[in-house]
């Protein structure tokens, strides 16, 4: 992936770097490297946004850590100039608890500024780290592998035994089995990868720095109620994020002993062996899996309904074991409302890497940018085995 160039108002390089010194590649939302050269200019503040952090400097430059995003185009080039109109030197928080953005519009080669009102629609790009390589990537599975032993190993001495179970501020039901578990993957992680953050479900963000290029996202028991009456389809999650995008997910059944594994660019497999999702044209044909219809509220709920209605079987439970069936092809689609980042983040590799898609409800991609102020905020998830009824589900959802 080619690098990008962004040049000042003189025509001398500006380089483009994370916060470690890192070159940062732009891309757009499918992930093709976007090339532009630009005309810098004077940083001032600007409210919190975006994601991917990245150095301007140069001569003639003001040099500010910010992201790059909402850049706007004016017309279709090869090589774009670019006017920063903004970037940041604040650190005002939202949900993810990122610091900086900056504002860029694209400008015609005379650098004469288009109106806004003129400019087509805004789209995003993002700036990233440089691409994580297949060894790394092997290793990075190879640890996970052992952080998900090291669950499973806790969970099954728990499994059907009397315990305690509290109930956390949000009424959800937690137990020494989900805490140990966390705290035995939280062990293997730090051993091994003593700077990646770690986001678990039970005790929220650990890192020796403020930001971290990889964050681990952990869910020691994803159906905890499953676990509490004895049923095994609950299962561990295992996420790893890369700038917030999931490049390694891991769902695994420690009883069972079933375990799916997603990585970026290669094929799921389960215990193994390569899986694919099956194919399913139309909604009608469709077996349907939530957790619970009882889970949807308000909008939400009609929105659900509306599908519901239209598929050939609805079903209800598993949690993440639903998606670790649609991956294998035994299942078509899964609709939920209110996942939390450690409900998903890890089946988003599984399934794409199945050949299935999952996305929100508006059929954006699902990433989380992790950070020491994240609040584990609500997304609604939609995925399918197939592309075709994945965006017949879209369409029945009609979520704005």
């Amino acid at each position: 992936m080619a690098e990008a160039q962004l040049r000042d108002q003189h025509g001398n390089p500006i380089p483009l770097t994370d916060q470690h010194g890192n070159p940062v590649v732009l891309t757009d939302e499918h992930g093709n490297p976007v090339h532009v050269t630009g005309v810098a200019t004077t940083a001032t503040p600007a409210a919190t946004a975006g994601s991917g952090f990245g150095t301007y400097g140069g001569p003639g430059a003001t040099a500010v850590t910010t992201t790059v995003s909402d850049l706007i185009t004016t017309q279709p080039r090869d090589t774009r100039e670019l006017r920063r109109s903004s970037s940041s030197s604040s650190s005002s928080s939202e949900d993810d608890g990122q610091a900086m953005f900056s504002q860029c519009h694209f400008l015609s080669h005379s650098h004469s500024p288009v109106p806004n009102s003129f400019l087509p629609p805004t789209f995003r790009l993002r700036a990233m780290a440089a691409h994580t390589t297949p060894l790394q990537l092997n290793r990075f599975a190879e640890v996970g592998n052992t952080v998900a032993d090291a669950a499973g190993e806790v969970i099954r001495k728990y499994f059907r035994k009397n315990f305690d179970v509290i109930h956390k501020h949000d009424l959800s039901p937690v137990t020494i089995a989900d805490r140990s578990a966390e705290e035995a993957m939280v062990s293997i992680i730090q051993e091994n990868f003593p700077s990646h953050a770690i986001y678990g479900e039970e005790n929220g963000w650990r890192c020796k720095e403020k930001t971290a290029d990889y964050v681990w996202v952990l869910d020691p028991i994803d159906g905890t109620k499953s676990f509490i009456t004895g049923k095994p389809v609950f299962g561990t999650l295992v996420a790893l994020l890369q700038n917030g995008i999931p490049i390694l997910g891991i769902i695994d059944q420690p009883v069972l002993k079933e375990r799916w594994i997603g990585i970026s660019g290669k094929r799921t497999t389960l215990n193994g062996q390569e899986i694919s999702t099956r194919t399913c044209a139309d909604l009608s044909q469709a077996y349907l899996y939530t957790t619970s219809p009882h889970l949807f509220s308000g909008d939400a709920e009609e929105a659900f309904i509306r599908v519901r209605s239209k598929v050939k079987i609805p079903l209800y439970g598993c949690d993440c074991y639903a998606y670790a069936l649609l991956s294998s092809g035994f299942v078509d689609l899964v609709v939920e409302s209110g996942l939390k980042p450690y409900d998903f983040l890890a089946l988003v590799p599984v399934i794409e890497g199945a050949g299935g898609v999952i996305t929100d409800w508006k059929g954006d991609k699902l990433f989380w940018e992790a950070s020491p102020l994240s609040i584990a905020t609500s997304f609604n998830v939609v995925a399918a085995g197939d592309k075709q009824i994945h965006q017949q589900a879209l369409d029945s959802l009609q979520w704005k």
